[in-house]
């Protein structure tokens, strides 16, 4: 498959191909995809057939830059997640749509112009959910014609719509050049599952199902997020993503401010913002990450609301947004590798986190567990690191 170009326009000519001459195991039903995005659609799309193999429930994820902006299972939405998401209240959701509306609805901010995977076959309450919203492209194992039809509508007809052979199954070793030097590894198919979770090393060791599942999304989501990376978890959704991070500590903050402006989001000062009824929903995205963040100015000074809404909405202090975020808890956070310090799980205490899954290996275990102990947290460790890059 000839592409455009590489991942940037000087880099020419480009391609996609199996090295042993046979057909590549996705075809384009329309639009041509460019090279980032059949990396973030072949990587999105393992993610998403692991999850549902695990977890049993129809699963979707946003990639953007090749990590995920968000990720999620096909649980029913509550009304107020049909606010944040902009979904009508009366809309008909399948578990794909719901499982699309969360991993979209995970980092509205991230997911602009990104790359969906659907773990099913795209219906049309699925289609009707992506159609107004800002992306570049779908994978799916298939499409009815009623969402089919109204996909390539997109984009003036050049959305990218690819189907991939559900049963495909790459080679043992894969490999890749990084500056005409070829790197070869084996193919890591490493399952994740409960198998994981079994090496409970807090004094709290109640580990309810739901908290499973959650510590198995987020793992599953780290295990195709570019390195350092952490995840957190809530309610069947990964709601904060920290990706390609030089300090752990560095990922945890940032994974876990996502986190907290996804919280905020449902705050009733975000869910009753008086909105223009002519504001684009990107930009009702923009003016919420402005309002609920320290640049609510940006949005609230004279001047700078009237576009945007009918009358100047009142500030959400911060102590608003401490009672708010104090009242949450129950998250899961996984790692891909070992918290070095448990700076990490201070960090993550303040975002509501219980149940954490780290590889374990660290000459300070000793350290991060003492502090799981001391929030009351549920840690397991896994022994399995999950680098990706």
């Amino acid at each position: 498959m000839e592409l455009k170009y590489g991942c940037n326009p000087n880099q020419k000519p480009s391609r996609v191909f199996m090295k042993d001459g046979a057909a590549l195991p996705f075809e384009a039903l329309n639009g041509k995809p460019g090279y980032i995005n059949l990396l973030d659609a072949l990587n999105g799309w393992q993610l998403v057939k692991s999850a549902k193999e695990v977890l049993g429930l129809p699963a979707a994820t946003s990639f953007k830059h090749v990590s995920p902006a968000g990720a999620a299972l096909g649980l029913e939405l509550t009304e107020t997640e049909r606010k944040m998401y902009h979904i009508a209240a009366n809309a008909t959701l399948t578990p794909l749509a719901c499982a699309y509306a969360k991993a979209r609805g995970a980092d509205r901010m991230s997911s602009f112009g990104d790359f969906i995977a659907l773990s099913d076959v795209c219906d049309k309450e699925t289609a009707l959910l992506i159609k107004p919203e800002v992306s570049d492209g779908v994978i799916a194992p298939d499409y009815t014609d009623e969402a089919l039809e109204l996909l390539k509508a997109k984009k003036n007809g050049n959305y990218c719509v690819i189907r991939i052979d559900p049963d495909y199954v790459p080679e043992a070793l894969e490999q890749k050049q990084v500056f005409g030097v070829t790197f070869e590894q084996g193919y890591n198919d490493f399952r994740i599952d409960e198998t994981l979770l079994t090496n409970i090393v807090t004094k709290n060791k109640t580990l309810p199902e739901n908290a499973k599942r959650d510590l198995i999304l987020s793992l599953i989501t780290l295990k195709y997020t570019q390195s350092n990376s952490v995840c957190y978890v809530k309610d069947g959704q990964a709601i904060g993503v920290g990706a390609g991070q030089q300090s752990r500590i560095h990922c945890t903050r940032l994974a876990g401010q996502k986190a907290d402006n996804f919280l905020l989001r449902s705050h009733e000062k975000v869910l009753n913002l008086p909105f223009r009824d002519e504001v684009k929903r990107q930009d009702r995205d923009n003016a919420i990450d402005l309002y609920i963040g320290p640049e609510c100015e940006d949005v609230l000074a004279e001047g700078k609301w009237q576009p945007l809404f009918t009358e100047q909405p009142e500030a959400l202090t911060e102590e608003e947004k401490r009672a708010h975020l104090a009242g949450v808890t129950g998250l899961a956070l996984g790692s891909d590798a070992f918290f070095p310090f448990g700076d990490n799980i201070e960090r993550a205490a303040r975002s509501g986190v219980k149940y954490v899954a780290q590889p374990g290996g660290s000459v300070r275990d000793d350290h991060v567990i003492a502090a799981c102990d001391a929030h009351d947290m549920v840690m397991c460790f896994t022994g399995m690191r999950l680098f990706h890059h």
